[in-house]
């Protein structure tokens, strides 16, 4: 094995501890312990495919999204611009390009995937993001980052 392959799983699994560290320091943190609710059971993937969202599609939900996901520390994986391109995370999904989704890219899978947890890469983020509605702002502003052609029309409305 190179020593460049070596070099890369390295930094691979030394991102996913770090991902790892700052969901359980966000999760336990004395400021949110006493705000910490486990809304219910996992979501099975049937579930999450019937979920609509309760949260138009604004600027404003796109917005709050966009801070939400920079108070998470999305970026520390998906990197600033979610095309998780940063050296030091494996197996982060680029949220850029919908096409390469293993979980689906239904609204509802995309708020199960943030509310419970992907795989080993993705930890649940339930304990963090309390009000359900927050969820689908990040929803709404992961849908943001895609493609002209393959992201949702973002509604009029009062923002």
């Amino acid at each position: 094995m190179s020593r460049v392959l070596r070099s890369s799983r390295v930094r691979g699994v030394v991102g996913l501890a770090i991902c790892w560290v700052a969901a359980v320091a966000l999760a336990w943190s004395p400021a949110r312990a006493s705000q910490v609710t486990a809304d219910g059971p996992s979501l099975t993937t049937e579930a999450a495919k019937a979920l609509k969202s309760p949260i138009p599609n604004t600027a404003k939900s796109i917005g709050q999204g966009k801070v939400l996901y920079g108070l998470l520390a999305c970026a520390g994986c998906h990197g600033n611009d979610g095309k998780a391109l940063i050296e030091v995370v494996a197996n982060a999904t680029d949220l850029t390009d919908p096409s390469v989704w293993k979980n689906g890219t239904d609204e509802g899978l995309i708020f199960r995937s943030i509310r419970d947890g992907a795989g080993l890469a993705m930890p649940p983020f339930k304990t963090q993001v309390t009000k359900q509605e927050d969820i689908w702002h990040l929803v709404n502003f992961i849908r943001s980052l895609w493609p002209e052609g393959r992201r949702p029309p973002v509604a009029a409305g009062a923002d």
